[in-house]
């Protein structure tokens, strides 16, 4: 009953459409976190604690992963004859192993298509044909990606324990890897994987370089400027809204309810709808939906999916399903890719026979519905 009063409370505000459409915003996309279950082993010897689920499992996507994604996304159609398909917010770029090494202090990204190239050199098995893969899933309208970031790391973190000479960190680099890095006490409140999280407003300035770059970066690699953006962690300034902005992002995604890091020890609480919002020249998307089977605390992830979508359309708003690429990866463990999907094919099965009028589209295409 409380989660059903909460399910409900989440929409009470925000756009409304007569329509049922439903979007999968799934993150993390084109980043690399384990290079390989060799890679993994390497680093439990040298004594990182593994145990995660995104360290036992998230790997970047290979061939194997977006094929079958493709498949479970193609086995049902909408009200328009439209198959399934994921919004994947990707990265831009991932670490340059070899010339982050080679330099020792500084960071250094490189662009997807050249990690995917690299790859399928040493694991071809897994990563020959891959980034195609990402060109045909477009094409066949069953993916779409868009903006995550330039990397999904804090560049200032990062460096910081280059200098440092962190074990943690070093037994990462040997071995093309981003797992179990832990945080520091010279910046509290910063994960790891927080590429805008602030400690001090001085950053800021780099956050802008970096944001721009990314983006334009993001339309180099990908081939067009993404409108949407979802900040690794939903961590960002409001003082980057007007970065995104002038570089394309019309929409940006947001937690329903947070406390927002505003650097020097200061923070403030936000609550957040979808649509138009004060005092901002973007979109907010705020996601009504949670999707993620490998997540051992939820007992029933499709049925509690199915709920909150019903919820959503209870209140004519859009479903936007929140989810994350380790549920669908393989790389590490391939029973972790089969059991994701699987929920996901019945989900999705769920969907269409509940609300035959249902429609699949991506979070720019539902950016542009809502302008």
């Amino acid at each position: 009953m409380k989660q059903a009063l909460l399910d409900n409370l989440k929409n009470l505000r925000g756009w409304r459409v007569p329509r049922k459409l439903l979007a999968f915003a799934v993150d993390d996309y084109a980043n690399v976190r384990v290079a390989s279950t060799l890679a993994q082993s390497r680093l439990r010897k040298a004594g990182l604690d593994l145990s995660g689920r995104m360290d036992r499992y998230d790997a970047l996507e290979t061939r194997q992963d977006l094929e079958a994604l493709y498949e479970v996304l193609d086995s049902v159609r909408d009200s328009r004859g439209q198959p399934a398909l994921f919004t994947a917010y990707a990265l831009s770029a991932t670490p340059d192993f070899a010339r982050i090494r080679q330099d020792g202090e500084h960071f250094y990204p490189e662009p997807v298509p050249e990690t995917f190239t690299r790859l399928a050199a040493d694991q071809p098995a897994a990563y020959e044909g891959a980034w195609a893969l990402w060109q045909e899933g477009r094409d066949k309208g069953v993916i779409q990606p868009q903006f995550h970031g330039r990397e999904h790391l804090n560049v200032d973190l990062f460096e910081h324990k280059l200098r440092s000479r962190d074990a943690d960190l070093k037994a990462n680099l040997l071995n093309d890897s981003l797992a179990a890095l832990t945080r520091d006490p010279a910046r509290p409140g910063i994960g790891f994987s927080h590429a805008f999280g602030l400690h001090e407003c001085g950053e800021l300035e780099r956050h802008r370089e970096i944001l721009r770059d990314g983006l334009d970066l993001f339309e180099k690699v990908w081939g067009f400027r993404s409108v949407t953006f979802t900040p690794p962690a939903q961590q960002l300034h409001p003082t980057l809204y007007e970065v995104a902005e002038s570089g394309g992002v019309l929409a940006i995604d947001k937690p329903l309810l947070c406390v927002r890091s505003m650097g020097d020890g200061t923070c403030r609480k936000e609550v957040n709808h979808s649509g138009r919002q004060k005092r901002q020249n973007h979109l907010t998307v705020v996601r009504n939906v949670v999707f993620e089977p490998g997540n051992t605390l939820v007992s029933d992830p499709v049925g509690r999916a199915v709920k909150q979508i019903s919820a959503a359309f209870r209140w004519s708003r859009p479903a936007i399903v929140s989810s994350h690429r380790v549920n669908f990866c393989g790389h590490l463990d391939k029973h972790n890719r089969e059991q994701g999907l699987a929920a996901l094919g019945e989900l999705l099965k769920r969907i269409t026979q509940r609300w035959p009028d249902v429609e699949f589209v991506s979070v720019d295409k539902l950016i542009n519905e809502m302008r």
